[in-house]
């Protein structure tokens, strides 16, 4: 055992596994044991804290490392090697060519590309991935918190199964020695369950009345931006009438929409249905359906506004008609929307497009749409409605108790009123 003022000197040192891991003190360490092994092919240690100052428990760690190490390198695997930073961009670029390939949404990549986000944010890109263990994410909720204090337990959770898709990745590519990432347990109530919140009706009536203002020559006298600004309501009014996503939307080509019918509707207005196609590379779902709904009458409108019209255009596209309409013209339009009818918070309730899905959504249910018809259309299951969509109201609960069954006097039933 060597005595010594500097950090850097052992205070005792063994060699184990026939003197292929070392197991020593620092001064600089107090009383916790480290480990290292000798890399012949990468010429360096690996060195990793044993966390115990307990010897046996020491030296059974630096012998499950030695196994756990030597393993791994069997198997062709990289113990030193790339940065964080740099298995986020191969992991993205990865699931890229998944999008290209139809196994997941551009939507979805987003997502993901979000996700690797907020890891960075919180370890940082330079970091080594041979200096992570399996629990070095173990407290993620508690770092999202300090990272964005409004992150949910949803979105949480969310992330939680990205990092693990990230490690498998790496230790299947030979990146990192850890195949999966222990988490702290997480405790999810119905009431955590991501809703986001949606239009009143006033709320929706003040804003398909504003937009008439906002799309009039005398708002905007651009006529480019008017052109925009008329695209974009109808956009609106198309997601508020179909339920479909945003990403199926803005996916649409003119092949997508199979033909119109003008009806009148059960309350005596005239109404134009449209018969769409929803292609299962551009659902969230990844499973292709046909619906017939209400708001045909915007999809006409749109054409109208538009040059770009053979089958494979798109129904929403910049003013050169090569590709969609741009998010930030999009969003910069909500926010002008949004604050024209006075809801200035729109940020805090999470109003987006997609709330318009929401709205749609509650609306058909309140209307007494059935809930596995209205599952078909939206492209989503029945319980997924019933946790995320379905907003109910004072006025849907007074109908639902104004419900009966009637019944004879014998007490047989008569049917529903």
């Amino acid at each position: 055992m060597v005595n010594t003022k500097s950090d850097n000197a052992k205070t005792y040192s063994e060699w184990l596994m026939e003197d292929r891991v070392e197991l020593y003190l620092m001064n600089r360490s107090g009383n916790v044991y480290q480990a290292r092994i000798w890399l012949e092919d990468e010429r360096k240690y690996l060195r990793r804290s044993t966390k115990t100052t307990d010897l046996p428990s020491a030296r059974l760690f630096a012998k499950e490392l030695y196994l756990q190490v030597y393993s791994d390198l069997a198997a062709g695997k990289h113990i030193f090697g790339i940065t964080l930073g740099e298995l986020v961009e191969k992991f993205i670029e990865y699931r890229r060519e998944d999008v290209i390939n139809g196994r997941i949404t551009a939507g979805r990549l987003g997502t993901i590309e979000s996700q690797c986000r907020a890891l960075l944010r919180i370890k940082r890109p330079t970091l080594k991935v041979s200096e992570l263990h399996k629990n070095s994410f173990y407290e993620w909720f508690n770092m999202r918190k300090k990272d964005n204090p409004s992150v949910t337990v949803v979105t949480v959770r969310n992330e939680q199964a990205t990092i693990n898709q990230l490690f498998r990745y790496a230790y299947r590519n030979g990146y990192s020695h850890i195949p999966k990432m222990e988490f702290r347990e997480l405790k999810i109530s119905r009431g955590d369950i991501g809703r986001r919140d949606t239009f009143t009706d006033k709320e929706y009536a003040d804003l398909y009345t504003y937009m008439r203002t906002y799309t009039s020559k005398k708002a905007c006298e651009d006529p480019d931006e008017l052109i925009e600004r008329q695209k974009i309501r109808n956009y609106i009014l198309i997601l508020a009438n179909t339920c479909l996503r945003t990403g199926e939307l803005r996916q649409m080509t003119w092949n997508d929409v199979e033909g119109f019918e003008s009806v009148i509707d059960d309350a005596g207005n005239q109404e134009t249905l449209v018969r769409l196609k929803v292609r299962a590379e551009t659902s969230k779902v990844r499973w292709n359906r046909t619906i017939t709904v209400r708001g045909g009458r915007y999809i006409e409108r749109l054409k109208e506004l538009t040059p770009y019209t053979k089958p494979t255009d798109l129904l929403l596209t910049n003013k050169n008609g090569t590709h969609q309409l741009g998010s930030r013209e999009l969003y910069h339009h909500w926010g002008q929307l949004m604050r024209g009818i006075g809801i200035d918070n729109f940020q805090e309730r999470k109003l987006s497009y997609y709330s318009l899905r929401h709205y749609a959504i509650t609306y058909k249910i309140a209307a007494g749409v059935d809930i596995a018809i209205l599952a078909d259309i939206a492209g989503t299951g029945i319980t997924h409605i019933q946790n995320h969509y379905l907003h109910t109201n004072e006025g849907m609960h007074r109908r639902a108790a104004m419900r009966n069954i009637i019944t004879d006097r014998e007490g047989a039933f008569r049917g529903n009123v």
